[in-house]
């Protein structure tokens, strides 16, 4: 009997974890829901604030155009290369935004006290935490990301092949997957650093101004520690390069373009570790 039970035991842990899992997706879904019916009641106000979100993050780009008035190229990449640069971590920053960006918010509410009502409800906390206040207005970086993304597709003289094809739709998904593991672990250390959420926006927002730009204007070692230390590298600069024909930095070879959703689910493994650490390490204000 007691082998038997031991048998049983992975397949039980492994039932009670996708339970788990089912049930802060619902949750998700549910808190998620209830923020755009909010939003949605008021659909002048939301239209306006969508624009203004991709108005303001477009500007970024029309630096860039600028920029390009008065030189032909930067780092060796002409102006629709940077723009694939750019399009795509604009892109996969903003899904990531709209999804996980309220992640950021969780040291305030470890110092006010206020994580405890999310610890008392039937909803895991990171899926409470994620969805809370979920701005739909940031639907403007996404698409302003994706325009620019497709202007540039339309401007290049790609070799197109089926994975090709295939690698543009995988570099946005994975590169938001990559920056929402980044943002769990920011999360996750404001546990222990009580206000820290400046330093979670020095790797997410940060790092995306950085991979706007080609990898051929930065330093060897910070290109070492962007893809093998925080594997921001995987979010476009190595699938861009291999859409353009280019050598990725470091000599990584080719297939390394398509490791992005492998990578991801290799950042998120210590990011949900090191989340459920800091949860368990949290102690309440007893306010």
């Amino acid at each position: 009997m007691a082998e038997a039970v031991l048998e049983r035991e992975p397949a039980v842990r492994e039932a009670v974890r996708r339970g788990r899992v089912r049930e802060g997706l619902r949750g998700y879904g549910l808190i998620v829901a209830m923020w755009i019916r909010s939003t949605m009641a008021y659909r002048t106000s939301f239209a306006l604030a969508t624009l203004g979100n991709a108005a303001i993050t477009l500007l970024d780009f029309v630096a860039i155009w600028i920029m390009f008035s008065h030189v032909s190229v930067l780092g060796g990449f002409t102006l629709p290369e940077i723009a694939l640069l750019y399009g795509s971590c604009s892109a996969s920053l903003g899904l990531a935004d709209l999804l996980m960006g309220n992640t950021d918010r969780i040291g305030a509410r470890v110092r006010d006290g206020s994580l405890d009502t999310m610890l008392v409800r039937p909803v895991p906390v990171l899926a409470q935490v994620a969805a809370d206040r979920f701005a739909l207005r940031r639907l403007g970086r996404v698409g302003q990301g994706l325009g620019v993304l497709g202007w540039a597709l339309s401007s290049l003289d790609v070799a197109w092949t089926p994975g090709k094809v295939l690698l543009v739709p995988v570099m946005v998904v994975a590169g938001a997957a990559i920056f929402a593991a980044v943002m769990v672990v920011g999360a996750a250390f404001q546990f222990v650093a009580g206000d820290a959420a400046e330093v979670q926006n020095a790797f997410t927002y940060g790092g995306c101004t950085m991979l706007k730009y080609p990898p051929t204007v930065f330093a060897a070692d910070l290109l070492r520690g962007v893809t093998f230390v925080v594997p921001l590298a995987f979010v476009n600069w190595l699938p861009a390069l291999y859409l353009l024909g280019r050598p990725g930095p470091l000599g990584l070879p080719g297939w390394a373009a398509f490791a992005s959703p492998l990578v991801a689910f290799a950042v998120f493994l210590p990011a949900s570790l090191a989340w459920r650490a800091g949860v368990r390490s949290y102690r309440s204000t007893g306010s």
